[in-house]
């Protein structure tokens, strides 16, 4: 008899602004059979994102845990931040049809929720699309491998690429 797969560790991490959904999704996660590490925020409290965002954007550029989820305000501070390690595509997602895109198109491994601009039924949705959506590959495997190549920047001083 083989043993069970072992759980998917999926990080979260929020700000002061987050905190109160992210702790809402932390239990979704649980209940779909995720085993959770939340790295903060623990209270509502005013904090700054870049603390909560760089471990999180740390352990998937490191290949730690393959995806993760982040929330704040608008969750563009915290994309900001996880968007700088390398290997980490962190999307802005508030809706699920952008959540598919990103998925399918981008191989994100971040999801950023704005959470002042959601509904928490939104965010489950949006958070069940964004880890139930494979990505597609193909034509856009190529686009998503020139994202880490900054060597092949293209001249496009004139207008065309070269």
């Amino acid at each position: 008899m083989t043993s069970p797969a072992p759980k998917e560790r999926i990080p979260i991490a929020s700000d002061h602004a987050g905190f109160e959904m992210k702790q809402k999704l932390e239990e979704v996660l649980k209940k779909m059979g995720y085993d959770v590490q939340d790295l903060g925020t623990n209270s509502e409290a005013s904090t700054d994102y870049p603390d909560y965002a760089h471990p999180l954007a740390h352990e998937i550029s490191e290949g730690d845990a393959k995806r993760g989820i982040l929330l704040c305000g608008t969750g563009l501070g915290m994309s900001y931040v996880a968007n700088r390690y390398p290997h980490v595509r962190a999307a802005v997602v508030w809706a699920p049809e952008i959540a598919e895109l990103a998925r399918k198109h981008n191989d994100a491994n971040v999801l950023v929720l704005p959470a002042r601009f959601l509904s928490e039924p939104e965010a489950e949705k949006i958070l069940k699309t964004f880890l139930d959506t494979p990505f597609e590959g193909g034509r856009h495997e190529r686009r998503v491998e020139k994202i880490e190549r900054k060597e092949d920047i293209p001249d496009v001083s004139d207008g065309e690429i070269e």
